[in-house]
């Protein structure tokens, strides 16, 4: 471990000095998801990877209290990136850190080492957690308002710029990255665009997502105009999702796959769809984290709004793509519920606890939903046993307070923090009066 690790740092080193890099951003999430970090130079990398860098983190949401509020940020080699779209002489990279105490114990505070410590207990047992997320976000003229920059629909293929040349500048940039896209396209709503990220495992696909979102956000900031990954910033029209899709490996066998199964989906992978089922409503919180969250969740914009489970039918909570022969390892369960807000360390670990519990007490799977469950008369789904996810942030809050599964998977820390800071929200918007409010009421009473 010690010689691999050296290992890295003089790979480190040495592609710093081969590309003439002279700063280095060291990245870290809050417990919100948002990107922090600060800069060093490259003459200090070498000490920044061996010895971490200190920083107070008193000032980042959910890290520390004041009388503990020393952090030390150690650069993750492996993480080491140069950023394509700042200059070449004199560039730029960003590497991930690990955050620790100053005894050097990881800090529970962190969101990263909160998803590789649920990432070694599934190595225990022998599996290893891949995740595919479709990233859905919105282009506006600027972030005092939702103007749209085209009035584009699904799949459309006549370029309005400046929004296709950011789409294809954004997956070019990420492409130099070594962050390879899948798919991209023009979604549904007017200036919304989608960008599928290439399965990988989770943490890497953790550090992708937070990197992804920053290269489309700054890459629309140099062309004058604003990124927002707002889960409903528009009226009338869909929202934008973060679909995840997930699957779990022994080795280079996928574990969700079962040759002879009608639909080639392990047991496994069904306990795994039980177990994402039944924990929904505590998690959702997690996935959806923001009082603007729960407005896409709602029937009419492709959002699910019902916990069900079905075979390539949109309208679920999950859904199983058809399988492809030949392609075994494709076989993989998409959970439609997350929005690109999240915090997807977190987000990933609480999906992948909530599956995992269905496969280590073998939860029954219910049987998938032939139709549509949007059409579905109430009583009908009651007879079903077809239940809804939280229908507002604080149904969510309540629903996850309760939950011993989230407060495992985050940990104490994480878990008060992340409880406070909602509830906080939560009454803040309880508090405020909207203008839907004043434009409905005012005039009548």
């Amino acid at each position: 471990m010690l010689e691999e690790r050296a290992a890295e740092r003089e790979f480190v080193l040495r592609s710093a000095q081969e590309n003439d890099v002279k700063f280095v951003r060291l990245w870290f999430t809050d417990i919100l998801g948002s990107l922090k970090g600060f800069a060093i130079t490259v003459d200090d990398l070498q000490d920044a990877i061996e010895q971490g860098v200190g920083f107070d983190g008193a000032s980042i949401e959910g890290f520390a209290r004041i009388n503990e509020s020393d952090m030390r940020a150690f650069p993750d080699p492996t993480t080491f990136v140069i950023l394509p779209w700042r200059p070449r002489q004199n560039a730029v990279a960003r590497m991930f850190c690990d955050i620790r105490t100053p005894k050097g114990e990881p800090f529970e505070g962190d969101p990263r080492y909160a998803l590789k410590r649920n990432l070694e207990r599934l190595a225990k047992v022998g599996y290893t957690y891949y995740v595919g997320p479709e990233l859905e976000f919105f282009y506006f003229k600027d972030s005092e308002s939702p103007q749209p920059l085209d009035k584009g629909g699904y799949f459309d293929q006549l370029s309005a710029p400046p929004a296709a040349d950011l789409r294809r500048d954004t997956v070019l940039n990420l492409a130099e990255m070594g962050i390879p896209v899948k798919y991209s396209h023009h979604e549904a709503a007017h200036s919304q665009h989608e960008i599928d990220l290439q399965y990988t495992d989770a943490l890497t696909m953790a550090d992708t997502v937070i990197t992804a979102k920053l290269v489309i956000k700054e890459l629309a900031q140099l062309r004058s105009a604003y990124a927002s990954f707002m889960p409903k910033p528009l009226s009338g029209m869909n929202g934008s999702g973060m679909h995840t899709h997930q699957s779990l490996f022994r080795g280079n066998d996928n574990a969700f796959f079962d040759l002879d199964d009608e639909h080639h989906l392990s047991i496994v992978g069904k306990r795994f769809i039980a177990g994402l089922l039944r924990h929904a409503p505590e998690i959702t919180l997690v996935t959806n984290q923001w009082v603007n969250s729960y407005k896409r969740l709602v029937p009419g914009y492709e959002a699910p709004v019902f916990i069900s489970w079905a075979h390539i039918n949109r309208s679920d909570l999950v859904r199983v793509p058809a399988y492809k022969p030949g392609y075994e390892s494709s076989v993989r369960i998409e959970y439609r519920a997350p929005d690109p807000a999240c915090n997807p360390y977190l987000a990933f670990s609480a999906m992948l606890a909530a599956g995992l519990k269905g496969i280590e007490e073998e939860y029954p799977v219910p049987p998938p939903v032939e139709g549509n469950v949007f059409a579905m008369s109430s009583d009908e789904r009651q007879a079903r046993g077809i239940k809804t996810l939280p229908s507002s942030l604080g149904e969510a809050i309540t629903l996850a307070e309760d939950s011993a599964l989230l407060r495992d998977v985050l940990g104490e820390h994480i878990f008060d923090s992340f409880i406070r800071n909602k509830k906080i929200e939560w009454e803040e918007y309880r508090a405020t009066v909207t203008d839907y409010e004043i434009s409905r009421y005012l005039p009548m009473l």
